[in-house]
């Protein structure tokens, strides 16, 4: 992973991520205690779980469905979307640590654009790889 792609996808986007989640534990509102901890380890999950998921789909990952390739190893291997799990974690990880409630109508949003996305991936990749992403579809979570 040292090539310039990996570092714009993956090394940048980790540094920046872990730079935010300090900036807001330390200096964000509200007491430091067992909740703001719990706030704290969620958005390090969640942070993790999308840096993982984008480096294993390296030059696959793309904004709009697209079928260049069906990825199927790493955490790709049991969770289908991984990106859209972790980063709803991170957001309530995020809703935890600044103690801001109101922000979790952004989870009524957010899931179900996500299950749509995530309906129409699939749509599109079924299209492309039939019945090898069938039988991926029914070994995997999401």
């Amino acid at each position: 992973m040292g090539d310039r792609g990996s570092i714009l996808r993956v090394w940048l986007p980790l540094l920046a991520g872990l730079f935010a989640i300090y900036a807001i534990f330390v200096l964000g509102p509200g007491p430091h205690d067992a909740i703001r901890w719990l706030g704290l380890a969620l958005c390090l999950v969640g942070l993790s779980g999308v840096i993982v998921a984008r480096a294993t789909l390296g030059r696959s990952f793309s904004v709009r469905a697209k079928a260049t390739e069906l990825v199927t190893a790493g955490i790709y291997s049991r969770i289908r979307n991984p990106i859209y799990i972790s980063s709803v974690i991170f957001l309530m990880g995020l809703i935890l640590t600044v103690r801001r409630p109101v922000l979790a109508l952004l989870l009524v949003v957010i899931i179900p654009m996500q299950m749509i996305r995530a309906r129409r991936e699939a749509a599109v990749l079924e299209a492309k790889f039939g019945d090898a992403y069938r039988e991926y579809r029914k070994r995997t979570w999401f």
